[in-house]
């Protein structure tokens, strides 16, 4: 018994190790369109998109070579949404824009189909983890022939992933921590990369939301990014 155990471990620990030989680093960087939810069906039917990007790096660790990967990674990306009030041509007119900035940890699993000696189709599927680091609120008025505009930093609050108790709460200020799940599609071209991924963020944005009858304001983004993996192809 304690033969079959230290053979199983040992060609367990083999794979590991073939895997992480065969591992690659890449970076990535796209284009973003975002908005936040403005009902609990996770409608933003009253809230306009926001153009963004997105910059980071990838591993891609080979689970079974050349078909599916583990695909972790760490990008600088950006979010938010805008509402428009009134009519720009109108003589009342306002925009309100919030833009929060976030370091978000995708954590991606890759399918991947072979469709040329070093091309391949792909499609991932995995969770997020992201920390609120900066980000604009921005206001413009128009009334009659007064122009009125204003920015100011985003406020975050002190919660934690443990704790909802925080006095340091306001529907004014964003919630730091961030969670969610990506799908993606796209290909595999020998080193590089072009992919299109939808964020379907599960938690609150707005600090001080604990009202479980409440689901709204959560993010939504879709991305479109090219990237390049470095080693082996």
């Amino acid at each position: 018994m304690k033969k079959k155990f230290l053979l199983l471990s040992f060609a367990a620990l083999s794979i590991s190790f073939a895997a992480m030989s065969q591992a690659r680093v890449g970076i990535k960087a796209g284009w973003n369109l975002s908005n936040i939810t403005t009902d609990n069906e996770g409608n933003t039917k009253d809230s306009r998109s926001l153009s963004g990007f997105n910059v980071g790096a990838i591993v891609d660790l080979p689970l079974v070579p050349k078909i599916l990967s583990f695909q972790p990674g760490a990008f600088y990306t950006t979010k938010g949404s805008k509402v428009d009030l009134g009519d720009k041509a109108s003589t009342t007119y306002s925009k309100f824009t919030t833009n929060p900035s976030y370091i978000e940890i995708p954590l991606n699993f890759i399918a991947k189909l072979p469709i040329g000696e070093n091309a391949r189709l792909f499609a991932g599927v995995g969770p997020y983890f992201a920390f609120g680091v900066a980000g604009k609120n921005k206001y413009e008025a128009t009334v009659g022939e007064t122009t009125l505009s204003s920015s100011s930093g985003i406020k975050w609050d002190d919660d934690t992933p443990f704790n909802n108790g925080d006095p340091n709460q306001g529907f004014d200020k964003f919630k730091r921590f961030d969670w969610g799940g990506n799908v993606q599609v796209g290909a595999e071209l020998s080193n590089f990369l072009i992919s299109a991924q939808y964020g379907i963020g599960f938690a609150k944005v707005r600090s001080g939301q604990d009202n479980s009858t409440d689901e709204k304001s959560k993010n939504r983004v879709f991305s479109v990014s090219v990237g390049y993996l470095f080693g082996g192809k």
